[in-house]
């Protein structure tokens, strides 16, 4: 299958990275390599590229999407998460430019086989990186009732939650949950038919909050955001595009603390904590995609970027 993922809001993340020629840019979630072609493109002489993700399939279609620009890219099977220990390893002390397209990809949502979509009956998988042991099976299967709720309220933030997680573990005692299809019917016995016809599938929610807790998603994120911010070199821009209101929270709430990290009480005349500020936010509203790209691209719908820049 074909690796085909439109970039969304790509002319405004481009421009906000504020490319220098001879600059390094970091992709912390590579896909197939959209955003990052139009940023080596834009580099010449020592500018360099190096792009990260953890699926082997976005670094195979990426590779090859790339490879016009020859040695000017460097891409890696790994998780953001490490991206200081990765640079250190390829001698890379600092970066001008961070892009982070977060979420799930067209392709990972397309191709059957990876279990991340309810519109097809195929085993419950929705890792994205392959190699890892945990799996959707394994969570839908062996997490405790009260767990399942959790991750269903808090991570899909499901109003039906407590009655998919106690459905789910009621028909998982007869048997192991083996497909999507078997999981999206449980879903649709656990909420009344009058709501299933309101707000979308009635797997959406379930769904999204299972492939989050499978792939540390919201985790990775929150331990990501400060380190990164600290690879930046001076007038360097983290830009992160984010697909829903969790993601968008955790965003908007570090690069405010990066940016006044003061935790004086407000009537103090001067600051004593010595907390000193790493940067300032060019985003104090996200910016959206306009109504073309809302219309063309459906995945743009909810997409928000925010931009912080490195003292």
């Amino acid at each position: 299958m074909e690796f085909k993922h439109t970039s969304v809001l790509l002319k405004e993340t481009i421009e906000n990275l504020n490319i220098k020629p001879e600059g390094i840019y970091l992709d912390g979630t590579l896909g197939g390599g959209g955003h990052s072609f139009h940023v080596a493109g834009r580099l010449t002489g020592k500018g360099r590229l190096i792009g990260i993700d953890q699926d082997g399939d976005a670094i195979a279609a990426a590779g090859e999407r790339l490879k016009v620009y020859g040695e000017r890219i460097t891409l890696i099977r790994d998780n953001y998460v490490n991206a200081s220990e990765i640079l250190a390893d390829i001698g890379i002390q600092g970066v001008d430019g961070i892009l982070l397209d977060l979420g799930v990809s067209s392709y990972q949502l397309d191709n059957e086989e990876r279990g991340f979509s309810y519109k097809y009956d195929t085993a419950l998988d929705m890792r994205m990186d392959t190699r890892q042991a945990l799996s959707a099976k394994e969570i839908v299967n062996g997490y405790p009732e009260a767990e399942l709720y959790r991750i269903l309220r808090d991570y899909g933030e499901e109003k039906f939650a407590r009655n998919i997680a106690k459905h789910i573990v009621a028909a998982r005692a007869d048997k192991p949950l083996e497909t999507t299809g078997e999981l999206n019917e449980i879903i649709k016995a656990s909420i009344p038919a009058k709501m299933r016809a309101v707000g979308g599938h009635p797997s959406k929610r379930t769904f999204q909050a299972v492939r989050i807790e499978c792939n540390r998603e919201l985790e990775v994120l929150k331990d990501s955001l400060d380190e990164l911010i600290g690879l930046l070199n001076s007038g360097g821009r983290l830009c992160v595009i984010t697909f829903h209101s969790l993601e968008d929270r955790i965003v908007k709430s570090a690069f405010r603390k990066n940016e006044n990290p003061c935790t004086c009480p407000p009537d103090f005349p001067v600051c004593v904590c010595g907390n000193v500020s790493r940067g300032m936010v060019l985003t104090k509203k996200p910016i959206l995609p306009d109504e073309r790209e809302r219309e063309e691209n459906s995945r743009a719908k909810s997409a928000k970027l925010r931009v912080f820049e490195k003292i």
